[in-house]
């Protein structure tokens, strides 16, 4: 990965200056090298455009270094998998495994894990060190979309104001203020090095550039299945923007690699443990497609009008007005639009779509969330389109539309940092997605775990287990919920429907309560074992399970083996305890 970063370094540090001048007859002159003369009447330029873009990023995004935990997966990678994140060997075991299981589970990201387990190595379990890496992250999307968008000999004013529109975009703050939105991030950094140097490879014939390109599509690949996409999306930009030919040599070598790449990314994968929880994946997926098309409509409001946005969106709880107003907006765009480009605009649409098929070929019952994340790549698309219409093509002569897109950038940045405020903690950010989307089960049953009164706690969780109670974790909820209210017994049944539904390992803990409770110490020790093969530094469990071999059981074998697991993992036991055991008959 260093070696990455030292030969793309060329990308992140040049130099360059944008210019628009007035000359004294009133025709406008264009500079994109050297600084103007200051003999025209009246200019502007922007110098060291990539630190204005810096400076945006750094900004707008470093107050969210103090938030808390959203408690949307963002404990899980850090907490709760920190023994895992400790040991740098399982730099290599993360390619063996899914993300959330090591063997059953439906998503593979490797460097997502990877990610995290080098953030660790600096940051631990203080997620401003994660927060801070997400920023980087962006910020060197940022700046590769800069580098393209020149690539594509794009007016360097239009490369620029698009870069800041995309910098502070209001619909991409969760990308990056969500620590696990660094999966988009990451895979869009790569994308857009495997975008640049291919183009460089397909204008020059460098082999360096060929295995270059070859070399982040893979590491693509690896960060998340949606980058499946990009070679397709690179083939729209070559034929119909840089005019390519289909058959010409350099085209056919980076066919090659597409295929060089999917092959290897297969053969990893189909040594990895991990196996799909196809219970999770059901429906028709023709049905579930056809349903997820209206948010076609829903995301380009967002992008256009960003201002229903939500921490934990829902289709059927999204607005379609914004929608409507933003597909009239861009067809407005498109008329008035004289030097029309069409080969830039199906380009543009079709990279938009293309980004977006894996989100409505998404299975309902695996993911029903909207996630605004996912339109981190999918947004570039529209700015291609842009950049060939009035609003960009009279960037390079005027003025006057460059002050309102700066404008417009403000705004959205004003957007951004109202939105991030969602983000700050788990109630905050549960509560915005409960009122957002209501119909969703998960946000109900996640906000009622937080809400402070505890009777309206309970009245949402009821609520979510009417939306459906087949939701992850809903059972677990409700039957903590139950044995708060003394309803100890009844809540057994709860437990071990989410054990089945998601083997959530929280679940152990209870039972082995419930089990005592019934006077069935044999199962009580099972479940704790259960539980403390997972959570291994938990004192209570450990605690519990000991005295249980201890006391009820009278296994001394056990009670030696468990004390010696405990001291093992840091856990002190009081040497009259230890002293006990060894007098065990």
């Amino acid at each position: 990965m260093c070696l990455c970063l030292w030969r793309s370094k060329f990308l992140f540090l040049s130099y360059e200056k944008v210019t628009i001048s007035m000359s004294k007859k009133g025709a406008k002159t264009i500079s994109a090298s050297s600084p103007i003369s200051h003999n025209a009447s009246s200019f502007f330029y922007i110098k060291y455009p990539l630190l204005w873009l810096a400076a945006a990023v750094f900004i707008l995004y470093l107050p969210t270094l103090h938030f808390g935990f959203t408690d949307l997966d963002d404990a899980i990678f850090i907490k709760d998998m920190h023994a895992y994140n400790e040991d740098l060997s399982n730099l290599v075991t993360s390619f063996q495994r899914g993300v959330f299981n090591a063997t059953k589970d439906n998503y593979y990201r490797p460097l997502f894990l990877d990610s995290i387990i080098l953030n660790y190595q600096f940051a631990k379990g203080t997620i401003e060190g994660y927060r801070f890496v997400n920023i980087l992250l962006h910020l060197g999307c940022v700046i590769l979309l800069y580098k393209l968008f020149l690539r594509l000999k794009i007016d360097k004013l239009a490369a620029f104001t698009m870069s800041l529109l995309f910098a502070v975009h209001p619909v991409l703050c969760q990308a990056v203020v969500w620590i696990p939105g660094r999966n988009d991030t990451l895979m869009a950094l790569f994308i857009l090095l495997y975008f640049i140097f291919s183009i460089d490879y397909s204008e020059k014939q460098k082999t360096q550039s060929l295995l270059w390109s070859s070399f982040f599509l893979l590491l693509s690949l690896f960060t998340k299945e949606t980058a499946f996409i990009a070679p397709l999306a690179l083939l729209l930009i070559q034929l119909l923007i840089l005019k390519k030919k289909v058959f010409e040599k350099a085209q056919w070598m980076q066919y090659c690699v597409w295929i060089a790449a999917a092959v290897v990314y297969f053969a990893v994968r189909s040594s990895a443990t991990l196996k799909a929880n196809d219970e999770l994946i059901k429906g028709n997926l023709l049905t579930d497609f056809f349903t997820r098309l209206p948010l076609i409509i829903q995301y380009l409001g967002k992008i256009f009008l960003p201002f229903n946005l939500s921490v934990f969106p829902v289709l059927q709880d999204t607005v379609y007005y914004f929608g409507i107003a933003a597909v009239i907006l861009l067809a407005a765009i498109l008329f008035f639009t004289k030097e029309k480009k069409w080969n830039w605009y199906v380009a543009g649409f079709g990279f938009f779509l293309l980004f977006l098929l894996p989100v409505l070929l998404l299975p309902d019952s695996l993911n029903q969330q909207t996630f605004e994340h996912r339109l981190y790549l999918p947004v570039i698309g529209i700015f291609l389109l842009l950049s060939q219409t009035f609003i960009f093509q009279k960037n390079a002569t005027g003025k006057k539309i460059t002050y309102i897109l700066w404008a417009i950038a403000a705004f959205f940045a004003a957007l951004n940092f109202n939105h991030q405020q969602y983000f700050k903690d788990a109630l905050t950010f549960w509560e915005q997605g409960y009122n957002t989307s209501p119909h969703s089960a998960y946000a109900t049953m996640m906000y009622g775990a937080r809400v402070e009164n505890k009777q309206e706690g309970y009245a949402l969780m009821r609520k979510a287990y009417s939306l459906n109670p087949d939701e992850k974790y809903l059972n677990y909820y409700y039957g903590m919920m139950l044995q708060n209210q003394d309803s100890l017994l009844e809540s057994e049944k709860y437990f071990l429907m989410e054990k089945k539904n998601s083997g959530y390992y929280e679940c152990d803990f209870y039972l082995a309560k419930i089990a005592f409770k019934k006077k069935d110490f044999k199962a009580a020790a099972a479940y704790l074992e259960d539980y403390t093969a997972t959570d291994k530094t938990n004192e209570m469990a450990n605690n519990n399970l000991l005295l249980l071999y201890m006391s009820e059981l009278k296994d001394k074998a056990k009670a030696k083996a468990q004390a010696k697991k405990m001291q093992d993992n840091g856990i002190l036991i009081p040497q009259n305890v230890l002293q006990q055991i060894n007098a065990m008959p």
